[in-house]
């Protein structure tokens, strides 16, 4: 008969096979100590976080590291000065070069009062909508946020309920192993 522990634990074995091991377990106290060890060593295991491993170490000495071509030259100061005289000189020249238009005969007069009412009109009629689009976008991010949080703990409540469970079994299993142990010496010492 080939007993297969490790499938046992990760619950891999149909319910016939299931049996059988625990049968085995059962009859055979070696069985049942490996069968311990592995189920403290799956419970340890499923106590860790997971973490997303490093893509690529990187080494001071790396070409990485090394500043691009456009950093080195932006972080000259003389070749910053130079790059801004000689773009003001090449605006002076543009502006003198390009054909001005004719300025116009009159200033226009613009009523500041009808400007301003203008002004608060449009602020009355596009403000409400802003902040009722923005509180919405606000609140749909903020359900989402909290619904993920949510799930993040149900699932570490769980991982936790699994371990507790995992870790009672064994106590339960090794405290039962005690007693019997107790009891066959109590009962062998007294005969």
């Amino acid at each position: 008969m080939n007993i297969d522990l490790r499938d046992y634990v990760f619950g891999e074995l149909s319910a016939a096979e299931r049996r059988e091991v625990e049968a085995a377990c059962a009859a055979d106290p070696a069985l049942r100590e490996e069968l311990a060890r592995l189920q403290v060593t799956q419970s340890a295991l499923f106590s860790l976080r997971e973490e997303e491993l490093p893509r690529r170490i990187a080494f001071v000495s790396d070409k990485v590291f090394e500043p691009k071509w456009w950093q080195v030259w932006l972080n000259s100061g003389p070749r910053m000065a130079f790059a801004s005289a000689a773009l003001l000189a090449a605006a002076i020249v543009f502006h003198g070069s390009v054909p001005q238009a004719a300025a116009p005969s009159a200033p226009v007069a613009m009523d500041q009062a009808a400007f301003e009412k203008r002004i608060s009109e449009e602020v009355t009629r596009v403000l409400p909508a802003a902040l009722a689009q923005a509180e919405q976008r606000h609140r749909t991010q903020l359900a989402s946020a909290i619904q993920e949080a949510e799930g993040k703990y149900q699932k570490l409540r769980q991982e936790d309920q699994m371990n507790m469970e995992a870790s009672y079994s064994l106590f339960r299993e090794k405290q039962a192993a005690m007693m019997v142990s107790y009891a066959q010496s109590s009962g062998g010492g007294a005969q």
